[in-house]
C-alpha cells in the first residue's frame, strides 16, 4: 500500500510505500467497536450522584394521616413518590474504564488505520515545521492538500510546540503524536496527515 508524499509547500514529491503490518491487515469491525467503546468509557469521569431517600433532608414524622384526606397513604416525605423526595435507582459515582488485551488494541489500530489507507486517505508529509506559531501558514499548507474543509489527523512524530500552537485554532484539525495515535481518532477523521518521521515512529511502535 502506498501513499502520495507531499512537501509543506503542497508540491508532490512521489509515493511512500505504507507498512503492511499497520496499512495492510484485515478490518475487524468488531474490535473496532471494541476499541471506540472503550476509548469513549474511558473519557467519562463517572462523579454523577442523586440522593436517595436516606439522604435528602427530612422524613420522621407521618405527612398526614392514613385516612380521610383522599390522598393515596404516605409514610414518610422522602419517599420517591413525594416532591423532593429521594430519587429510586439513581446514578451512583463509579469507574466506566474497561480494559482490552494488548493484542486486541493491536488489531484495532491496524484495523483503523487499514481502513484509511484502503479509503485512499492517508497523505505523507514531508516535513512541517515552524520557527514560530503560525496558524495561517499551517491553513495554507491544509489547503493546498485539498484538506482544508476535511476533518483532519495530523500525525506527528515528536511533541513541536510551534507545530501544535499552529494547528490549535484551525476547526478541522486535530494533532497527536504518533506514539498516542488511537482508533477512534482515526475513525472520527476524513483525512489522516502523517509526517515521515510519524510514519516511522508508528512503525517503531506499533507494527
Amino acid at each position: 500500500m502506498d501513499a502520495r508524499v507531499f512537501a509543506a509547500d503542497g508540491t508532490e514529491k512521489g509515493t511512500a510505500a505504507l507498512p503492511d503490518a499497520l496499512f495492510g491487515q484485515q478490518v475487524h469491525e468488531h474490535l473496532l467497536w471494541l476499541a471506540v467503546k472503550r476509548h469513549l468509557g474511558n473519557q467519562r469521569q463517572g462523579t454523577a450522584k442523586v440522593k436517595t431517600r436516606g439522604e435528602v433532608s427530612g422524613g420522621g414524622r407521618k405527612p398526614f394521616k392514613q385516612k380521610g384526606t383522599g390522598r393515596a397513604r404516605q409514610g414518610s416525605n422522602t419517599s420517591p413518590l413525594m416532591p423532593g423526595g429521594g430519587r429510586a435507582f439513581g446514578p451512583k459515582p463509579h469507574d466506566h474504564r474497561t480494559e482490552m488485551p494488548k493484542i486486541q488494541r493491536r488489531k484495532a489500530l491496524a484495523s483503523a488505520l487499514s481502513l484509511k489507507a484502503g479509503e485512499q486517505a492517508v497523505t505523507v508529509l514531508e516535513s512541517l515545521a515552524f520557527d514560530a506559531p503560525k496558524t495561517r501558514e499551517m491553513a495554507a499548507t491544509l489547503a493546498k492538500l485539498g484538506l482544508a474543509d476535511k476533518r483532519t489527523l495530523l500525525v506527528l512524530g515528536a511533541a513541536d510546540e510551534n507545530v501544535v500552537r499552529s494547528c490549535r485554532n484551525l476547526p478541522n484539525l486535530k494533532t497527536t503524536l504518533a506514539h498516542q495515535v488511537n482508533p477512534y481518532d482515526l475513525l472520527n477523521c476524513d483525512a489522516v496527515l502523517v509526517t515521515r518521521d510519524g510514519l516511522a515512529r508508528m512503525e517503531e511502535v506499533f507494527a
